[in-house]
């Protein structure tokens, strides 16, 4: 059976396509929809549906656009209200797609509208499922994500009908059958996500915590919410979006695309309340930047850090790319619902420093620097990674201050005293640099190669969590 994994890196996202006798079907596509008529123009095939697993969160999907671009029908799960044209299935009905069948299940758990697709090949063979978020490779949906939607569910309840889903809905299927996640490691929709993105059911029957076959529904419960940290607040309004509907993303990267010299950039900016986003690397961020401006590298996960750090969906910005780069940042922006962008500054950094502007620097030291300085001075240090991470090993003395949380814990940070910030590699001290130099601190240092490098040096390190971590 045809079917193709599309998967996106820098989301831990998978879409899929089907193709079969000239019709096609695509599952939870992203928000730029222009590769998936590609990839079917490329087949001389007709995109007859867009199936959605459930109404995600982590990202805006491409379905209202490939309806519009390619009069695909949009299937969702029973249950699922949205506010568009659209086919709500029953629970074991299959839709055909050329010569192949697509059988819905319902699975709800992760949300109410949860829907698996057991795909049937040309000769009647269950060939596998697209589980969207109900079940991951090593792992399963988290159960605390509808309820920012819906406030009537419980994360125990969600998690219960989740533990039905699987018992009643999925294990009892084939062990042949080829699993097809919505994500891979990386995404916060679940807790201990494999970085393989496939897999038999088998196989996960024997390896996944969630499928034990003597696991009682109390037992599963306690274990799907222990260790739960608060979903990104982006979450919700990406939910929203996916149920009320969208601008086409042609508009959004129409009104974005507007080259701005220095001159202009610099008054758009006085003008507005627009947010001066760089996406440049934390090392050429460092040597010089627009002053308040917040660095965010397309380099890393660059969409999920946007809907962390930016608490505004609606919020207007102005970019600064590497040049060449300012499509790849409003597409990506897009997929996560930031449609605002209202221009960008032509010919990148350079032409901002060819004009004579002010600009910006922060200070970074090497880890061989902060070992000389850890031996030497009592200052506060302030790692910004994640709490799990920090509790795993972390320099002793260092106060833990995650990243998502740094805006509302600004006040214990001095403006007098110097201290020095780390993460992991520097990526994330970068956002926290930025954010922390548009915001009036200035008597700080940021550590090259983060916690990383740190740990190649003589500075002593604890696996235990020491009585600083604020966290």
């Amino acid at each position: 059976m045809k079917v193709e994994q599309i998967y996106t890196g820098c989301l831990a996202h998978a879409a899929y396509y089907i193709e079969n006798n000239g019709e096609a079907a695509f599952f939870d596509p992203l928000r730029e929809v222009q590769p998936y008529l590609d990839r079917a123009k490329k087949d001389n095939a007709k995109i007859k549906y867009v199936f959605e697993t459930h109404f995600h969160a982590d990202f805006v999907s491409g379905h209202l656009d490939l309806q519009k671009k390619a009069n695909a029908k949009i299937v969702f799960g029973p249950g699922a209200k949205p506010n568009y044209e659209a086919i709500i299935a029953k629970d074991q009905q299959i839709f055909k797609v050329g010569n192949y069948q697509v059988k819905v299940i319902h699975t709800p758990g992760h949300t109410m509208e949860s829907t698996t697709y057991l795909l049937i090949d040309e000769n009647g063979k269950e060939h596998g499922i697209i589980t969207g978020d109900t079940l991951f490779i090593g792992d399963v949906g988290r159960p605390d994500l509808a309820q920012h939607v819906v406030s009537d569910l419980t994360e125990e309840k969600l998690a219960g009908h989740l533990y039905d889903s699987l018992r009643n809905k999925i294990m009892p299927l084939a062990d042949h059958l080829i699993v097809y996640p919505n994500h891979g490691a990386g995404s916060a929709c679940g807790k201990k996500m494999s970085k393989e993105t496939t897999d038999t059911l088998g196989n996960q029957k024997k390896t996944n915590y969630a499928l034990r076959a003597d696991m009682t529904k109390e037992e599963f419960i306690k274990e799907l919410l222990e260790g739960l940290t608060n979903p990104p607040g982006y979450f919700p309004k990406n939910v929203l979006m996916n149920i009320k509907g969208y601008e086409s993303f042609d508009e959004v990267k129409k009104k974005a695309e507007n080259p701005l010299t220095p001159n202009e950039f610099e008054a758009m900016a006085n003008a507005s309340q627009a947010l001066i986003l760089d996406t440049r690397s934390a090392e050429d961020f460092s040597k010089g930047f627009i002053p308040n401006s917040i660095n965010i590298g397309l380099d890393g996960n660059f969409a999920p850090w946007v809907g962390e750090m930016i608490p505004d969906i609606n919020q207007e910005i102005l970019l600064i790319t590497e040049k060449g780069k300012e499509e790849e940042a409003i597409i990506r922006l897009s997929r996560v619902g930031y449609d605002h962008t209202i221009g960008y500054l032509k010919d990148g950094f350079e032409s901002w420093l060819t004009s004579g502007k002010d600009i910006e620097k922060t200070e970074r030291i090497s880890a061989g620097e902060f070992e000389k300085i850890y031996a030497e001075n009592d200052l506060k240090l302030i790692d910004v990674r994640k709490k799990s991470e920090f509790d795993a090993e972390h320099v002793v003395g260092s106060i833990n201050i995650p990243l998502n949380s740094l805006n509302t814990h600004l006040a214990e940070l001095p403006k007098e005293a110097p201290f020095i910030i780390f993460c992991a590699g520097g990526y994330r001290s970068m956002i926290a640099s930025s954010i922390l130099k548009s915001r009036g601190w200035d008597n700080f240092k940021d550590v090259i190669g983060g916690f990383k490098a740190i740990k190649n040096t003589t500075v002593k390190t604890s696996e235990y969590v020491c009585p600083t971590t604020l966290l």
